[in-house]
């Protein structure tokens, strides 16, 4: 039942029968024979088929929610029992938005050393994928922001508040300042994250609180290509402080504290609402709080 189970929430997540048996490593024959028989144990019809998948019925719609609950707390079951023969250890998987990527290490790190036997994936997400990614359990927290869009039912940690740098070429004729307003830099050739991006559209409604819009002349979902064009000299963009002096350290660039218009967001740890978490889970919130700044 637990590995039909499995076989559905990757049907649903991935809306394609091709699609969710390679996620799974099995063939489709395999997947679709799992699903009709989760259907006949079930005595409902969960999926509608035609020449291709057609979505879940109502009947799975409801399933899916005990499906995700019944793995989780299956998986939570498991990791606590290996937990008692081993202590802490296994893989945390973490999806990241891109503007954190350079300070999930703080977390990551003081984790590692008090449990060396766990190891981590860290994925790079927009902060919508990481909500999906934690409701399907194909990640098992993100680090996301916290106050600016729905979040849903998680556990939350908040670990610092996001402050904004303008970055530009050494030779720009801003290079010399102090600070610079958001309406000063909003002709300027920006490298920007593209607008799925939330750190986009936190950077937008800045501008519209400083009376602009602004256009990026250079999209992206990397931070990397973001900094990587600015060091051209030709393009400038704006980053998070920890993000900017990380990735600008060396090169030919300026780093201007911008002055704020709109609130700054809070970053912080997210993880499914339900209880129990695994151990390694409950580790993680308990050394979340341990190092957050609010």
């Amino acid at each position: 039942m637990i590995d039909k189970l499995e076989m559905f929430i990757a049907l649903a997540r991935e809306g394609h029968f091709g699609r969710a048996a390679e996620s799974l490593g099995i063939t489709q024959p395999t997947l679709s024979a799992g699903i009709k028989a989760l259907e006949a144990q079930l005595g409902v019809q969960l999926v509608w088929r035609g020449s291709r998948f057609g979505g879940l019925t109502p009947e799975g719609s409801r399933v899916l929610v005990w499906a995700r609950q019944i793995v989780a707390d299956t998986r939570t079951m498991r990791e606590e029992m290996r937990a008692v023969r081993q202590g802490l250890a296994g893989n945390l998987r973490l999806a990241v938005i891109p503007t954190a990527l350079t300070t999930v290490a703080d977390l990551t790190g003081r984790f590692g050393r008090a449990h060396p036997n766990v190891r981590f994936t860290i994925l790079s997400r927009t902060s919508i994928e990481i909500l999906s990614m934690i409701e399907n359990l194909e990640v098992d927290a993100g680090i996301s922001y916290l106050d600016n869009e729905p979040l849903g039912r998680v556990v939350t940690v908040p670990l610092y508040r996001e402050s904004y740098t303008f970055v530009c070429a050494e030779d720009s004729p801003l290079a010399d300042r102090d600070e610079v307003g958001w309406d000063e830099i909003a002709d300027e050739p920006l490298c920007l994250l593209t607008p799925d991006m939330q750190n986009r559209r936190i950077i937008n409604q800045n501008f519209l609180e400083a009376g602009r819009t602004v256009t990026g002349a250079v999209e992206s979902n990397s931070t990397v290509v973001l900094i990587s064009h600015v060091a051209t000299g030709r393009w400038a963009t704006i980053l998070p402080v920890e993000m900017a002096e990380f990735l600008g350290a060396g090169k030919p660039v300026r780093i201007i504290p911008l002055k704020d218009v709109a609130a700054r967001h809070a970053i912080g740890l997210i993880a499914p609402h339900r209880e129990p978490h695994t151990p390694v889970l409950a580790a993680l919130l308990r050394e979340a709080q341990g190092i957050s700044r609010l």
